[in-house]
C-alpha cells in the first residue's frame, strides 16, 4: 500500500511545483502587459496606448502578453485552484502601479472580471478536456478584458483598438496551445501509468492474500 500513497503525493508535488511556476509567470505577464503598452510601439495621442501593426490593424501592445496570460491563468487554476489565480491578478496590478495607478486598476479589473466569468467556463470544462477549456475560456475572457481594460485605462475613443486586441490576444492563445496540449497528454498518460500501477498491486496483494 506504500506505493499508491507514494505515488499519489508525488503527483501532488509535482502540481503543486509546477502551479508555482505557472503562477510566477502570470504575475510577470500582468506586469510586462502593462509595461509594454506603456512603453512598447507607436503612441498616436498623448496618453493612449502604445500600439504595433498585427496584420493590417494597430493593436495595443499589451495583447503580446495578456493573451499568454489567459492560459497561464487557467494553469494556474488547474494546479493551485481559483484563489491562487486571483492573487495572482493583484500582485501583477500591484505591481504595474509602479507604472501606471490607472493602468494597474483597469487591468486588475478586467482580469477579476473575466476571472469570474473564467468559473463559469473553464473550471467545468478542465476535467472533461484540457485543450477545450483553455479554448473556450479564452474565448470568453479576451473580449470581456479586451473591453473593459480598453475602457477603464483609455476611455471609449479607445475602442477603435478592440478588433485589434482581441485578434492579438487571440493569436497568441493559438501560439500556447502547443504547451498546452503536451501538458494534458503528460498528465494523461500519467494518470494511466498510476492506474496500471494500482492495478499491479492490488492484483498482487490479492494473490498473496489467497495464497
Amino acid at each position: 500500500m506504500n506505493a499508491p500513497t507514494f505515488a499519489s503525493l508525488q503527483n501532488k508535488y509535482r502540481r503543486i511545483t509546477f502551479g508555482w511556476v505557472f503562477f510566477l509567470l502570470f504575475v510577470g505577464t500582468v506586469f510586462l502587459a502593462n509595461w509594454l503598452v506603456s512603453n512598447v510601439g507607436v503612441q498616436l495621442e498623448e496618453g493612449g496606448p502604445h500600439l504595433l501593426p498585427i496584420f493590417s490593424l494597430m493593436v495595443p501592445s499589451g495583447v503580446l502578453a495578456v493573451g499568454l496570460g489567459f492560459t497561464l491563468r487557467d494553469l494556474v487554476q488547474r494546479n493551485l485552484g481559483t484563489r491562487y489565480s486571483a492573487i495572482a491578478v493583484l500582485i501583477g496590478a500591484g505591481l504595474s502601479a509602479l507604472l501606471s495607478p490607472a493602468l494597474a486598476l483597469a487591468s486588475g479589473a478586467s482580469f477579476l472580471i473575466s476571472e469570474l466569468l473564467d468559473l463559469g467556463v473553464y473550471t467545468p470544462l478542465r476535467k472533461k478536456n484540457l485543450m477545450v477549456a483553455v479554448i473556450a475560456s479564452n474565448l470568453v475572457g479576451l473580449v470581456v478584458d479586451s473591453i473593459l481594460f480598453l475602457t477603464l485605462a483609455f476611455g471609449m475613443s479607445s475602442l477603435t483598438f478592440l478588433p485589434g486586441q482581441i485578434i492579438g490576444k487571440l493569436l497568441m492563445t493559438i501560439l500556447v496551445l502547443p504547451i498546452v496540449w503536451v501538458i494534458d497528454r503528460q498528465d494523461r498518460a500519467r494518470a494511466v501509468a498510476w492506474a496500471q500501477l494500482n492495478r499491479v498491486i492490488d492484483e498482487e496483494l490479492d494473490r498473496r492474500y489467497k495464497a
